[in-house]
């Protein structure tokens, strides 16, 4: 065995085709752990029960699952941590190493995906239920089933492939299917604290034919207004709080647009790529009591090479000369969930190239190189110095009303990483 000038190894055993139809084998498996992963309601604060099939499938694969908790004061004492203000001590993510029993001259490697999911909301508008999957067509809907159930199947389905032809990596493999992906990133992060590193990783995010090489940061605020609540028909001088709040989201809406007017590259291939979403508002008890109270939640993106703090600052300044002079209950910014920012390397960087060779080898044509412009996992480890990627199956309607995932490319997702496993790490 020996590394080619781009850094991959050349490993002895098992050619491509023979790795893929091993893994194809493994169909009818991964759909099976894909709907019992669908069916387990992983909202936050309900993640064990995804946890619990990740475990029981390393199990039967011969790895040995161990547990990292989510340790609240290690967290928040990290600059790399996103700002949280409930209690994760419930929480726990699943790793697993596996490697031969002689290490060659490979290099080590994660392959991450999360168990967590976003509420379904409206459930109303679901044709089946959002926690019931449901086939049709080579697609499987429910709710995770592209983010990122879908490829935490295929990470499986490739390790029973491989296994079955008797081969292990010669560098570390580690499986990470971490929690809190969705609103902090801090799962990934608590795996890489407790001492389980790599020379690189992929994140099975659904971009399909497609492998992420930059991804914009995100900062969650909210702004909370306060003033005299009193009869709507004599209305308190201090004005409507949810009406404040409204003025507010449009003077939002014109840093938004000041991000989005002249984007850099890669980025400026994108209409909008910089959102601001107004995701949840709070504000008032009462028809005829005009409401002293409003707390409105947001999400902005940032690019890559912008800083969180800076970030602030102009939100900050914006919500203080929002509202008119001195009002006599200013308006409060708060931070919890993300605040982190954006991600980017280099698209010729040795994990881009070599899992693009693997994937132009089974697909016939090179995968896209991406921007995203929403935040992942990847982040983190790049942030904390392991070089990483996002590349997963085809998938529609993340976060939305009938979320899912093309079965056949929860397949080949599992076929291109059992041959990058090859090619990166080597096998014995």
């Amino acid at each position: 065995m020996s590394r080619s000038d781009e850094g991959a190894v050349v490993a002895d055993g098992p050619g491509d085709r023979e790795i893929a139809e091993a893994i194809g084998a493994q169909e009818a498996w991964m759909t099976d752990l894909l709907v019992r992963l669908v069916e387990a309601d992983t909202t936050l604060g309900n993640e064990e029960a995804g946890q619990a099939i990740v475990r029981a499938a390393l199990a039967e694969l011969g790895l040995e699952p161990v547990d990292v908790p989510m340790d609240a004061e290690v967290l928040r004492a990290h600059p790399v941590a996103s700002p949280f203000d409930w209690d994760p001590s419930g929480e726990r993510n699943v790793v697993a190493a596996w490697s031969a029993p002689t290490r060659g001259d490979g290099r080590s490697l994660i392959l991450n995906g999360h168990v967590d999911v976003v509420s379904p909301e409206p459930r109303s508008r679901w044709a089946h239920d959002p926690f019931r999957a449901h086939v049709q067509d080579g697609w499987l809907t429910g709710r995770g089933a592209a983010d990122t159930k879908g490829g935490l199947a295929a990470i499986l389905g490739a390790v029973r492939g491989l296994r079955s032809l008797g081969v292990a990596p010669s560098a570390p493999l580690q499986i990470h299917a971490v929690v809190e992906e969705e609103i902090t990133g801090n799962g990934a992060l608590a795996c890489l604290l407790a001492g389980h590193r790599a020379e690189a990783a992929v994140v099975v995010e659904p971009f399909g034919d497609a492998i992420t090489t930059s991804q914009v940061g995100v900062l969650w605020f909210r702004v909370r207004i306060t003033g005299d609540a009193g009869h709507a028909a004599v209305p308190p001088a201090g004005g409507n709080a949810i009406e404040r709040s409204l003025e507010l989201v449009r003077a939002l809406r014109a840093l938004e647009a000041e991000l989005n007017a002249d984007p850099p590259p890669p980025y400026d291939v994108y209409e909008h790529p910089i959102a601001l979403n107004v995701g949840a508002i709070r504000g008032g008890d009462w028809p005829s009591t005009v409401p002293g109270a409003c707390e409105t939640d947001y999400r902005i993106a940032l690019y890559p090479g912008m800083r969180v703090a800076d970030l602030r600052e102009r939100i900050e300044a914006i919500v203080a000369g929002a509202l008119g002079p001195a009002p006599a209950h200013p308006p409060e910014v708060l931070y919890r969930g993300f605040a982190c920012e954006g991600y980017a390397i280099e698209p010729d960087h040795a994990l881009v190239t070599t899992l693009a060779d693997a994937f132009a080898r089974l697909a016939g044509a090179p995968p896209a190189r991406i921007a995203t412009t929403g935040t992942t996992d990847a982040r983190v480890y790049g942030e904390m110095g392991v070089p990483a990627v996002c590349f997963g199956p085809l998938g529609e309607r993340a976060h939305g009303v009938g979320e899912r995932v093309w079965l056949p490319s929860v397949v080949r997702t599992a076929q291109v990483l059992g041959l990058f496993v090859r090619d990166w790490c080597g096998l014995a």
